[in-house]
């Protein structure tokens, strides 16, 4: 018997028997566009006189999940899955999208431990709904998803108040 490794991803009978964590990082970017309504986290957020621009509803939060998702999977990313080349997606809810992503990482054989985004921009603020959030987001994906906010003291592209960005991570197995 060869006392070499396998050759990266190879199967033999002398693979073990266990399951290894693999995990991923997704972000997602959106301007801010007036007239839009604005939704973060699977939320609609009242009281602001601008959303995010997309070809979906632009929510940064479920975009960032499932770019986390795909990447833990090795399954691409949102564009590849739901891009501007597929109009059937086109004003679809971020949870929508969220979904069909849990669901494609399922499919390929994976179980979801978390996922954890956090939003960076100068508002909405999201401890103020976290709860809310966090509760739908899990529901939607049928695993632990937290959500947290920053900002960037006036810095860069939020600090400016041009958009939005969301960074996430997912753990899968």
């Amino acid at each position: 018997m060869s006392t070499e490794p396998p050759a990266a991803g190879a199967e033999t009978s002398a693979t073990p028997p266990y399951r290894l964590p693999r995990t991923g990082i997704g972000t997602d970017t959106h301007a801010f566009a007036p007239g839009r309504e604005l939704w973060v986290a699977g939320l609609r957020w009242e009281g602001y006189e601008v959303g995010l621009e997309g070809h979906s509803d632009a929510d940064v939060v479920a975009h960032a999940a499932c770019n986390a998702l795909f990447s833990a999977a090795g399954l691409g990313d949102l564009g590849a899955h739901f891009g501007t080349g597929r109009p059937e997606w086109a004003g679809a809810p971020g949870v929508k999208l969220l979904a069909e992503a849990a669901r494609i990482v399922r499919a390929a054989g994976f179980e979801i431990g978390n996922v954890a985004v956090q939003v960076v921009g100068p508002f909405p603020k999201i401890g103020k709904r976290r709860e809310e959030a966090q509760e739908l987001l899990s529901a939607t994906v049928g695993a632990p998803v937290s959500v947290s906010g920053a900002t960037t003291d006036g810095l860069g592209f939020p600090g400016r108040e041009e958009g939005l960005t969301a960074v996430a991570t997912a753990l899968v197995y």
